[in-house]
């Protein structure tokens, strides 16, 4: 009998161990990388400047896999529900993990609930710009012109982080910009450029030409302290507007369950490929902040966002359902 017993404790105790020797030598095959976007949006690009020098790291192929569609929650939805062994990975920026939920009374999963945060890697701030040819040349100009010119005071809205913000702009300064929804970033901005819409509040990206070609002026960067990208650009601080600082980013989650010993060695291996020169000046060409940080660190980002966002949508009378 206790043969018997000694031989079915052995046998028990296969599996864990092996389960242990697999963790261990992770990884052992590809990764997936999941984007909710399109190829060469931004998130895109990110994921796979990034992917081609971590999956050296790692020591394995890291396929990016796009999964466009209703504001990342596709690509979040599949991820959340894949096998939490470290091989299907999430590229998290804060539209599907602190916006969706501000605006979503459902969704098919849960950001805190369903992934673990495993590191951030990269964060932008957004620009406030009108057209050229429009008489505003500050912020305190764009409000008043708002105020005195009700019929044109709108914004290009072409997602809905990039919306909130601009609400929180109104809440901030007592105006009542409207929105104007657009499909794409390119549409919006162009609309600004023609004149057909005020203002918009984005990120840089699809605003570089138009700007570098005198065709937007930017009035406010959402950082809290000028950048080296934009040292002519003013801060909403500078110009006496509080708690418009805003960051924008993109990183990697994993499914809920996926173990301790390989969210560290994740972990580990985002860092330090987001540190390397080469990955830097490939983020900073497409005007975004390499940054890593903990899983416990961003997930204290994913809440703290969460509940802003919340707030702002709550009074802005924003639901998406």
């Amino acid at each position: 009998m206790m043969l018997r017993r000694s031989l079915l404790a052995g046998a028990a105790a296969l599996p864990l161990a092996g389960a242990a020797r697999a963790q261990q030598n992770y990884p052992t095959k590809p990764i997936r990388l999941v984007v909710g976007y399109s190829p060469g949006g931004g998130n895109d690009l990110i994921a796979r400047i990034v992917a081609a020098k971590l999956q050296d790291k790692l020591g394995q192929p890291i396929v990016v896999d796009n999964k466009p569609g209703a504001q990342s929650i596709v690509a979040a939805e599949i991820v959340a529900k894949a096998a939490p062994d470290g091989y299907t990975l999430l590229v998290a920026p804060s539209g599907p993990m602190t916006i969706n939920p501000a605006v979503y009374s459902k969704l098919p999963y849960d950001p805190v609930r369903d992934f673990v945060p495993i590191s951030l890697l990269a964060e932008f701030p957004l620009l406030l710009v009108v057209g050229a040819d429009q008489p505003p040349k500050s912020v305190k100009e764009l409000v008043e012109f708002g105020r005195a010119n009700p019929k044109v005071a709108n914004y290009a809205s072409s997602a809905t982080p990039f919306q909130l913000a601009s609400e929180l702009f109104n809440q901030r300064t007592g105006s009542a910009f409207q929105a104007i929804p657009f499909r794409g970033s390119g549409d919006a901005v162009q609309a600004v450029v023609s004149g057909q819409v005020l203002m918009a509040i984005a990120d840089s990206g699809p605003m570089a030409g138009p700007l570098k070609a005198g065709k937007l002026r930017a009035l406010a960067i959402t950082t809290a302290k000028r950048p080296p990208a934009f040292p002519d650009v003013p801060t909403f601080v500078e110009q006496g507007i509080d708690d418009m600082a805003i960051e924008l980013w993109t990183g990697v989650v994993a499914p809920n369950g996926t173990p301790q010993d390989i969210v560290e060695r994740l972990q580990d291996a985002i860092e330090d490929t987001v540190e390397m020169p080469a990955v830097r000046n490939a983020l900073e060409a497409i005007n975004v902040d390499p940054r890593s940080i903990s899983s416990k660190e961003f997930r204290e980002l994913i809440t703290r966002d969460t509940a802003r966002w919340k707030a702002v949508a709550a009074k802005a009378h924003i639901k998406l359902d």
